[in-house]
């Protein structure tokens, strides 16, 4: 049974039915056997396709943003323009996918040689709660492009935004089963991986349920993409616009009440502005309003789950009591609803909590640095190497500090965020594979190498 609690109130909204072994079984033999069919067509069938799933989202996002605030508690303003976004990456592969598909030709001693790229099969993608529609569409989208069929195993927190993604294939009139959900408890996943017609696994989470994962998918010798947990730096030196720079990492922090893993989460600011720059981040952060995410007033809304509370404050509290000053926030709240108030830290080092784990939730940890050298190395001490930014006016200068950056994308003077037009992910235990962009719809492809002689 799958049960979706509402945050904001800490009630339940309903239970529903996960599939038994055998049901999964069906399902997935489902995906498969449409298979033969979905790569057989055109990329412009397929296109077709997409786009009415994107218009399909684009009249159900005032209702598909509900279900997000009511399962997990995403601000229904946050919401709709992710509904859009997602309806954005179907039309965009829709569009690119032949282009980044093209076969190639490689100059060798065969009169002639060349590289095509053809699907693999009947991929699973495994889903997080903290965005549903667009991490399922940043999966979706390149794979069924490709002309693979797609699983989708959605978190067991968003049953109801699952099924919306399914039905608005069915009302776009997708073929059968190129898409299928596949509403399992976390137990049953392995069992998934292991399906001998699941040919590669698509994974976002966290760092320890993604080794699960990858270490399930190697075992079978399938593929995998696993984009995983983040500790991001955003790097701030003395000649950055500050208010720009202000408003740009409380907006990356707090976006999804913080639930993000490319959310700006480490602060290093230079000496000379530091006390400058802390106070503009503590009146911008105080400013904002929590409260009902059905609302549009509301800025930031309740955490997803009780024990991610309980987990943000256990940081919160070690880091404190290891030294670091609390400015804002720091206090569970009393009353319904799985709410953690903003919170600002300062003089937070490296050894620190809420440096060394990630933290989900709105929760900025902010450190002085001496120099721009000193801030590559601090960003760099992290297990995580997801996203980072940098703030500064010399911009080659920056350029040179991002190449030293352990990341797997860098925003100089912007916010790091997800693009369809360019490829996302991350190193060291932040996963591997990239998604979006040219590079994501070739993660789940074969590259085959035609010789002729």
């Amino acid at each position: 049974m799958l049960t979706a609690t509402n945050p904001y109130t800490g009630e339940k909204i309903a239970d529903y039915p996960a599939l038994d072994a055998e049901a999964m079984q069906a399902r997935i033999g489902e995906a498969s056997a449409a298979f033969a069919s979905w790569q057989a067509t055109s990329f412009a069938e397929r296109a077709d396709v997409l786009r009415a799933v994107a218009k399909k989202l684009r009249e159900q996002k005032p209702a598909i943003a509900k279900l997000m605030a009511d399962e997990m508690g995403k601000p229904v303003k946050e919401g709709g323009p992710e509904v859009e976004k997602a309806a954005t990456c179907a039309e965009f592969y829709a569009e690119n996918a032949e282009a980044f598909l093209t076969a190639e030709t490689l100059p060798s001693d065969a009169s002639h040689s060349y590289v095509r790229y053809q699907p693999l099969g009947t991929l699973l993608g495994i889903l997080p709660w903290n965005a549903p529609l667009w991490l399922a569409f940043r999966y979706l989208a390149p794979a069924l492009m490709a002309g693979n069929t797609c699983v989708m195993k959605h978190d067991p927190n968003v049953p109801a935004s699952a099924q919306a993604i399914a039905d608005a294939f069915a009302a776009a009139g997708a073929p059968a089963n190129i898409m299928v959900n596949l509403p399992i408890e976390t137990p049953q996943v392995e069992a998934a991986i292991r399906d001998p017609r699941i040919a590669a696994v698509s994974f976002t989470g966290s760092a320890g349920a993604g080794a699960k994962v990858a270490a399930v998918a190697g075992s079978e010798i399938k593929p995998s993409v696993l984009e995983l947990g983040g500790s991001d730096p955003c790097i701030v030196m003395a000649d950055a616009d500050l208010e720009r720079a202000a408003d740009v990492a409380v907006l990356s922090r707090i976006i999804n009440a913080g639930q993000s893993c490319i959310a700006a989460k480490r602060i290093l600011v230079e000496q000379s502005v530091y006390a400058e720059f802390t106070e503009m981040l503590r009146t911008r952060l105080a400013a904002l309003t929590l409260g009902d995410p059905n609302l549009e007033s509301t800025d930031i809304g309740p955490i997803a789950r009780d024990d991610l509370r309980q987990n943000l404050h256990r940081q919160v509290s070690e880091t404190v009591n290891a030294g670091a000053r609390c400015l804002l926030g720091g206090e569970l709240p009393a009353g319904e609803g799985y709410f953690y108030p903003v919170t600002l830290l300062a003089d937070v080092t490296s050894e620190m909590c809420a440096f060394r784990e990630e933290t989900f939730g709105p929760v900025m940890a902010v450190a002085p640095v001496a120099d721009l050298a000193q801030a590559v190395s601090i960003a760099n001490d992290t297990e995580y190497g997801l996203g980072a930014a940098l703030w500064m006016a010399d911009t080659d200068k920056a350029q040179q500090a991002a190449a030293q950056l352990n990341a797997g994308q860098v925003a100089i003077n912007g916010i790091v965020k997800t693009d369809p037009r360019l490829p996302s992910g991350g190193i060291k235990r932040s996963g591997y594979g990239r998604e979006l962009g040219p590079h994501g719809i070739r993660e789940f492809v074969n590259a085959k190498q035609v010789w002729v002689a």
